[in-house]
């Protein structure tokens, strides 16, 4: 891998402390960064060199999955140099120059530089257009940037945003980071389809009824009702994590051309979902707040009572849609995403539903069987689960559910930010958002926006503790289904099934 120079906005940052210095560190331990490098951490604390590297290490004690010996700890902190800076200010970047400058003739490193914004997005504009001008993007080698989310709050912010960007960074340069890309299971989720040729074959609305995405957290606000009140559910989940796991899931192979890059694969499925109009909102989506309730044995607060939250909010903590995508692939085939805080239980999963291609051709004969159900576990645990149906010997040889379960849950597996900027150091931007794909998911989500703040969609209570606003499950039903069960009802019905 090339030498180069790390820049990151935001040192001293949650993020930076929780993600990315361990990151760094495990590829470093790992052999995946070049032995020579140079990381040069900017933020708003007074920080001297000395300093930077204490605090560095303590985030790396507190969070990191490797625990090294210190001779390795202070191999991997050699590299590193703080400056403080105020990003709306010019000067502060002629300085980073500088010292950049000094870091590469010191430490031989070629003018490759990965910029990485982990600020505030009100401040992403002006420090690229301040990297441009004080010339720390006019390099001999590449430069790369790394941008987190949210990236604009909607569809003309993000365009607005876009077109600052690329007047420093071309397209290829720039890598928009959404770390559900970065799970392990999710990165596996194309090649789960493509290489096995029994999925492969059943991949489509031939075999396929339905598929049910969800993604739902214990957790309220907790301390981000600043941001969170802002932005809901819609725009801190739906828009980016939801829709990417909705293209990783829907994406195939193109007979025409089966090399065809992922990237362009996920956006043919955005641009082929059918749009919805904010009239029409409330026949496929439903939204919700959550009330108080109960978690986990324990009284927890309604969202209109957290701290930082006005009593009249009316932000979204839930949100559950019913999509089609018109492609001759998935026509006729819903997808049901579901996404909200305060909910049941702590879960991302995929479930596909397959059909039963006897149901209708044997109409006389009742059939009481299950249908056949692939799990794709990404949170809290990594695994895959296949529902089959077999004979319970201890009940009379009635036909139940049996399950097929393959973990791949390590405490060795790599985090998403790992796997993510490992890619962005070698140019591989596979498992990042392009700006196509942005583009078309804030288009299609643009008429939510309008139905939800103009109140054309109704905000419905629902209790902590329970799986949402009970409409949604009509989005559902008006077909036939329902949302399967959460992980421990289902460990509940196996425990049943051997008694």
């Amino acid at each position: 891998m090339d030498a180069m120079t790390f820049i990151l906005f935001g040192s001293t940052g949650d993020l930076a402390k929780r993600k990315i210095f361990p990151a760094l560190f495990n590829l470093y331990l790992e052999g995946k960064l070049p032995r020579s490098f140079s990381l040069i951490g900017l933020g708003r604390k007074p920080y001297t060199d000395a300093e930077f590297k204490t605090y560095v290490e303590l985030s790396l004690q507190t969070f990191s999955r490797s625990r090294p010996n210190e001779l390795l700890m202070q191999e991997f902190l050699r590299f590193f140099r703080y400056q403080d800076i105020d990003v709306t200010k010019k000067e502060g970047f002629r300085e980073l120059l500088n010292i950049v400058l000094e870091q590469e003739k010191e430490l031989d490193i070629p003018e490759n530089r990965m910029f990485y914004l982990s600020v505030a997005p009100e401040f992403f504009q002006t420090i690229a257009a301040n990297i441009k001008e004080s010339g720390l993007a006019t390099a001999i080698g590449w430069k790369r940037l790394i941008i987190e989310k949210p990236f604009g709050k909607d569809l003309i912010s993000a365009r607005e945003l876009n077109d600052k960007l690329v007047q420093t960074f071309e397209e290829n340069e720039i890598y928009r980071i959404d770390h559900y890309l970065g799970k392990p299971m999710v990165q596996n989720l194309e090649t789960l389809v493509s290489d096995n040729p029994i999925l492969k074959a059943l991949w489509n609305n031939r075999y396929i009824a339905n598929v049910q995405i969800t993604a739902a957290e214990t957790v309220g606000v907790e301390d981000r009702a600043g941001y969170y009140d802002k932005a809901g559910a819609i725009r801190d989940m739906f828009q980016n994590h939801m829709l990417q796991l909705l293209m990783m899931i829907a994406i195939h192979q193109m007979a025409h051309s089966p090399d065809i890059p992922i990237g362009t694969r996920k956006s043919h499925i955005l641009k082929s979902l059918r749009p919805l109009s904010k009239e029409n909102a409330a026949l496929d989506v439903v939204r919700g707040q959550y009330e108080a309730g109960e978690i986990g044995g324990n009284a927890v607060a309604g969202y209109r009572e957290e701290h930082g939250v006005g009593a009249t909010s009316m932000a979204d903590t839930f949100v559950a849609a019913r999509l089609w995508i018109d492609d001759p692939h998935w026509s006729g085939v819903p997808f049901y995403i579901r996404t909200g805080k305060r909910m049941r239980e702590k879960s991302t999963r995929i479930v596909v539903e397959f059909k039963d291609p006897q149901q209708h051709a044997s109409s006389s004969r009742k059939r009481t069987t299950s249908p056949n159900l692939l799990t794709i576990q990404i949170n809290p645990d990594e695994k895959i689960t296949l529902q089959l149906n077999g004979k319970n010997v201890l009940k009379s040889g009635e036909t139940k559910p049996v399950y097929m379960d393959f973990s791949q849950s390590s405490v060795h597996m790599p985090e998403a930010y790992e796997l993510l900027i490992y890619d962005a150091l070698r140019g591989d931007d596979t498992f990042f958002a392009r700006w196509e794909e942005t583009e078309s998911a804030w288009e299609w989500v643009e008429p939510l926006l309008e139905a939800f703040e103009e109140n054309v969609l109704p905000l419905e209570l629902y209790p902590s503790g329970s799986y949402g606003p009970e409409t949604s499950c009509r989005l559902l039903s008006e077909q036939g289904f329902h949302w399967w069960h959460d992980e421990q009802e289902e460990k509940e019905q196996r425990r049943l099934l051997v008694i």
